[in-house]
């Protein structure tokens, strides 16, 4: 069976949620069989881990620690979110996934990439994004509108405006080096507008998955 697996990225406060609930509705009234879940969580455990992730009071925890909390979370959710997702022809909307801990963690933290690249390869357990849509924004003006919303925010946002500059080029480097799979949208733009430029990359991705007039997303759904 056919599936998608389709993922949203970007520094804090580019208008990921927003985008992906607008993505969602679309591919529903569409008759797509979506599944949205994002990380860290969208499982129990994952959820728990979470807290722990980003509770501003673990201000302590150490960086390794932190992304081995990543992996361990993206592991519980592979297994029990998206894999039996994807073996259901599914297509599905992730908010963050292993591009996440390369910009945070690499990029931001600092941490040697031989050894994300180890620890994403084992928590993903061979899943790879379809498509990742890649919400660009000048990290202050991001952090900008999570505090407006959220006052001080997690204990990631939290942090100072250096880190969240690393995170924003580890990202734009995943962009420049996988351009095919990796599409770069600006977020400074109207909802409306980033949401089109949305629609434009994943009806590409669709065309080539479920081709018109073989009746695979009606057929999906039931």
């Amino acid at each position: 069976m056919r599936s998608v697996f389709i993922t949203i990225e970007g520094v804090d406060g580019a208008g990921k949620s927003t985008q992906a609930e607008l993505l969602q509705a679309y591919l529903k009234d569409r008759g797509y069989p979506v599944v949205y879940t994002f990380e860290p969580g969208g499982t129990r455990i994952g959820e728990q881990i979470r807290e722990i992730l980003l509770n501003h009071r673990n201000a302590e925890m150490a960086d390794l620690a932190e992304l081995l909390l990543y992996a361990a979370a993206r592991a519980q959710h592979v297994r029990e979110i998206i894999q039996p997702a994807l073996a259901a022809g599914k297509v599905i909307i992730c908010s963050r996934f292993t591009d996440s801990t390369v910009a945070y963690q690499g990029y931001g933290c600092g941490i040697d990439m031989a050894l994300i690249g180890q620890l994403n390869a084992i928590a993903a357990q061979g899943v790879r994004p379809d498509l990742t849509l890649l919400f660009d924004l000048d990290p202050g003006q991001g952090l900008g509108r999570v505090r407006h919303r959220a006052g001080a925010g997690d204990r990631i946002e939290r942090r100072r405006l250096l880190f969240h500059a690393k995170v924003r080029e580890g990202f734009l480097a995943l962009a420049a080096a996988e351009p095919g799979r990796v599409k770069l949208i600006r977020a400074d733009q109207p909802v409306e507008t980033v949401h089109r430029t949305v629609i434009a990359h994943v009806e590409a991705l669709l065309r080539e998955r479920f081709p018109p007039g073989n009746g695979r997303a009606k057929e999906a759904q039931r």
